[in-house]
């Protein structure tokens, strides 16, 4: 059995799916917004959005009605913690944009936001960075706020389709993917590349995978084990025997 010095050995891929029951849905899930409204992903276009103030316009509308600003941890972000806790987390590599890893407890410095966070706003011109709250409270009087410092056009520091990934985020995954010995997919189709490819990248390095998801995914058939109840079961659950195996004397 390995002992509590031993290095960190799991590696987390987080999708929407995980943050379903904290009250905000998914995108590609049944029921998800852009199943539903496929004209919805046209809001994070990032070439509409930069030409079409009226795109900005309704983008701005949709993030200040977002459920994110609402949202709670659920057991599944939580039972992160306790990895990490128990010294067994690599890293928590996510897709959200909801910041609920590290409001849940996660160590700012374990969590790695693939796509970006809507915690934050930036201006496309001068790279000047603002609380997102803060653009919003402005939305009243400026349906398409501009930056106070060089009015340059502003954006929520989500990775929009067209953007690249944020710089050193894909880097520090691959570092993480590449370290872990179980190699656990949350609440993603892995479908959305370059991240989905972090799956085969753990594989052929030898890792253990898990996948935790309802629907099937694409790397199913990679996977050494598959978990489909819900995740704010099956996550804990799967946790707590990973970190019961750490246990020295089991």
């Amino acid at each position: 059995m390995p002992h509590h010095d031993d290095p960190p050995t799991v590696t987390v891929l987080t999708g929407a799916g995980i943050s379903t029951a904290s009250g905000i849905p998914d995108f590609r899930g049944p029921q998800g917004v852009w199943t539903r409204d496929p004209a919805a992903a046209d809001l994070l276009d990032i070439d509409a959005y930069a030409r079409d103030a009226r795109v900005r316009e309704r983008g701005w509308r949709a993030w200040a009605q977002h459920a994110v600003w609402e949202a709670r941890p659920t057991a599944a972000h939580r039972c992160l913690v306790d990895l990490e806790r128990a010294g067994l987390l690599v890293a928590v590599l996510t897709q959200n944009f909801d910041g609920l890893h590290q409001a849940a407890g996660s160590s700012p410095d374990k969590v790695v936001e693939l796509h970006g966070t809507l915690t934050t706003t930036s201006c496309l011109r001068c790279a000047t960075t603002v609380p997102t709250r803060d653009v919003l409270a402005r939305l009243p009087t400026e349906p398409d706020p501009r930056c106070q410092v060089c009015g340059g056009i502003l954006k929520p520091d989500v990775v929009y389709f067209g953007e690249r990934l944020p710089d050193d985020a894909l880097e520090r995954a691959v570092a993480a993917t590449r370290d872990a010995h179980t190699f656990v997919a949350v609440g993603t189709t892995l479908t959305v590349h370059p991240v989905a490819g972090l799956v085969p990248l753990a594989v052929d390095a030898g890792a253990r995978l898990v996948v935790v998801n309802a629907e099937p995914t694409a790397y199913d058939h990679l996977a050494d084990e598959i978990l489909r109840d819900p995740i704010d079961q099956a996550l804990p659950d799967l946790v707590a025997r990973l970190v019961r195996a750490r246990e020295p004397g089991l």
